[in-house]
């Protein structure tokens, strides 16, 4: 009869499986030490080998700096038109609207202000929530506070965070003059999205704005979806009012792919996902792919969609280029964006004042 109190060696083998030597050499996981103090470089550079999240940080932060040598080989800093001559790296930012209703506003309106990116990529709540901020601040309020109440006070809840109602009836009495100018100048101009939004920025006289800075820097700023938020009802309200604005969208598709066409390197830094990521990522199609990419959102990918889809998936369509080091986050950008900044463009910037 069988002994059953003997352990068969397989089993042995099995669960103590001899390791083989791994080809490529690695860190070995380590965290940061807090008896050495608290020195936050030592900090952030300690995550990449923290492991999990702390890694791609670290990676992601690697990632633009890279951006940020390749364009430092060259001090051209915006993209006015194809007759200017591109920097070496054309960086492009792309954000949903979220980014601006939070804090994240100010660390966008820095890279603008500085030049340090190229192109802007957002939805329209990404430039009305900008410039709501201009005439009436957004409050803190809670995640599970009563949305009939909020409702019944004229309260606008964006995840705990309250924009009352009044700051869009503030912004739609600014806001409509420059529609009327619009439609009285569509004789002898184009609008578009993006010279739509420069003339905001060039009318808002207030450098808290992401596009005051924007519109000084000529920066150009894409918002494919438009009419998706408060601007698309004040749009539909207009029509009522002064009918006949017409706004080209193809002129902008045209215009912000030929950038990334003629842009000798190009680098993406995208926050979240939806149209921003969509349209940055897909303008890179058109030279066979971003040299330098990292994201930041919290979508996953088992469902199919854009918003999650992981930088591999991009490199089979062509938006990033094989061979790079593209880096997705998962996170909220909210907390990494401005430790990201911080770690990188910041730091170039105080550096070279």
């Amino acid at each position: 009869m069988e002994n059953k109190d003997h352990l068969p060696n397989f089993v042995i083998e099995n669960v103590l499986k001899s390791s083989s030597s791994h080809p490529i050499e690695r860190e070995t996981v380590k965290g940061y030490d807090f008896n050495q103090g608290i020195q936050y470089d030592q900090l952030f550079s300690s995550f990449l080998q923290t492991g999990f999240q702390a890694t791609n940080f670290a990676l992601a932060t690697q990632e633009i700096n890279r951006m940020l040598s390749c364009r430092h080989s060259n001090q051209q800093t915006s993209v006015v038109d194809q007759n200017t001559c591109p920097p070496e790296c054309t960086i492009f930012l792309g954000y949903t609207s979220n980014m601006v209703s939070c804090g994240v506003r100010e660390s966008i309106r820095f890279l603008v202000e500085h030049k340090y990116v190229d192109v802007l990529v957002t939805t329209a709540g990404g430039v009305e929530e900008d410039l709501i901020k201009c005439f009436a601040p957004t409050i803190l309020g809670s995640f599970n506070l009563s949305g009939a109440e909020l409702r019944q006070n004229g309260l606008n809840r964006i995840g705990n965070l309250l924009v009352p109602n009044e700051n869009y009836c503030r912004f739609e009495k600014w806001l409509l003059p420059i529609l009327d100018d619009m439609v009285d100048q569509q004789s002898e101009m184009k609008w578009t999205p993006s010279s739509f939004i420069q003339r905001l920025g060039e009318r808002i006289e207030d450098p808290s704005s992401i596009y005051y800075w924007a519109a000084k820097n000529q920066i150009p700023v894409f918002c494919p979806a438009l009419t998706d938020g408060s601007m698309g009802d004040m749009l539909f309200f207009h029509t009522y009012k002064k009918p006949g604005l017409e706004i080209d969208l193809v002129a902008d598709i045209r215009k912000l792919n030929k950038i990334a066409i003629h842009a000798k390197k190009t680098g993406m830094i995208v926050l979240g996902g939806g149209v921003a990521k969509h349209h940055t990522f897909n303008a890179n199609l058109m030279r066979n792919g971003a040299d330098f990419s990292v994201l930041v959102n919290t979508a996953q990918e088992y469902d199919g969609s854009d918003s999650g889809a992981s930088p591999e998936e991009a490199i089979s369509w062509g938006k990033i280029r094989s061979g790079g080091s593209p880096v997705k986050v998962f996170g909220d950008a909210s907390i990494l964006f401005p430790l990201l900044v911080s770690q990188t463009f910041a730091k170039d910037w105080w550096k070279n004042r």
